[in-house]
């Protein structure tokens, strides 16, 4: 297997000295502890704001963060604040993202092309999900939506952040996509499923595999506002193209009135393993005529 260079491996590195600093080795990690030991200010944004996921301010020496009402997800709203705290504590970012007026909006939640929005995003994944204490967890709690459930609910942290941290850390091939209608907002892969030779890799903007779970799913709107879920097989041909006709399973889920869809993809088997397996085959009917 090969590895590639993660790009946000210093920002992940930031949030595991932060954390070694305040000295907390134990999940769930609260965030509205760390700012208050950072002697940063905490309030909620009004609920008319306007969609922010949050706002970190500056005013007179002391910082500030304002933090999300407007959806109601405890996992949402540490997520807000870890990302706020990622723009306070990351090298470059304060001297970066401020307005004329001392204050930075943040739209959190993996939407946002831009370099320090990207970064505080994969901060406050690493900070709520760090590496060691998430990886072991993720062991305990098996495959698939139901295993990011189960971490989701032990984390405090939403859906969506912990599919993406599953899939960054994980030693198997998975994928995690966001969609909204037909149109896939975004994709992640785990670094084996990357390493599968061929696949074009999912992109934003990109139509979802007609007749899949999850393209059938998005047709009707109230899956998505009631979070329905759903679950069955498809072919990873249809999702990466690629060489590889396999089945995998796909399993979906609304996320309410956000709109959005999450799908996980696992049960992909490498190819080398594939190969492994039809020349046992091959060879076990080659005795067996030789006899």
């Amino acid at each position: 297997m090969s590895r590639r260079s993660d790009p946000f491996i210093k920002v992940h590195w930031e949030a595991a000295r932060l954390l070694k600093e305040l000295e907390i080795d134990a999940l769930p990690i609260n965030p509205f502890e760390i700012a208050r030991r950072l002697d940063i200010e905490l309030r909620p944004l009004p609920a008319n704001s306007g969609g922010a996921s949050g706002m970190l301010v500056h005013v007179s020496g002391q910082f500030g963060i304002c933090y999300p009402t407007h959806v109601d997800s405890e996992g949402f709203i540490n997520f807000s604040i870890g990302h706020e705290i990622g723009h306070y504590w990351l090298p470059g970012h304060l001297d970066s993202v401020f307005d004329k007026r001392g204050q930075h909006v943040s739209h959190a939640g993996f939407q946002s092309s831009e370099r320090y929005e990207q970064e505080a995003d994969q901060f406050a994944a690493a900070l709520l999900m760090p590496t060691k204490l998430f990886t072991a967890a993720a062991r305990r709690a098996g495959d698939g939506l139901e295993a990011i459930e189960t971490l989701a609910d032990v984390c405090g942290t939403s859906l969506e952040a912990t599919a993406i941290r599953c899939a960054q850390i994980n030693r198997d091939p998975v994928a995690v996509i966001r969609s909204e209608g037909r149109i896939v907002d975004y994709a992640f892969m785990s670094e084996p499923l990357m390493d599968f030779p061929d696949l074009d890799w999912i992109s934003k903007g990109t139509p979802l595999p007609t007749g899949s779970i999850t393209a059938t799913f998005n047709a009707d709107r109230s899956n998505v506002e009631c979070a329905v879920r759903a679950s069955g097989t498809s072919d990873l041909q249809d999702w990466f193209s690629g060489p590889y006709r396999q089945e995998v399973v796909e399993e979906v889920v609304g996320l309410g009135r956000y709109g959005k869809t999450l799908t996980v993809l696992t049960g992909m088997e490498p190819p080398d393993e594939i190969e492994d397996d039809e020349e046992d085959i091959e060879a076990s009917w080659a005795v067996r005529f030789r006899r």
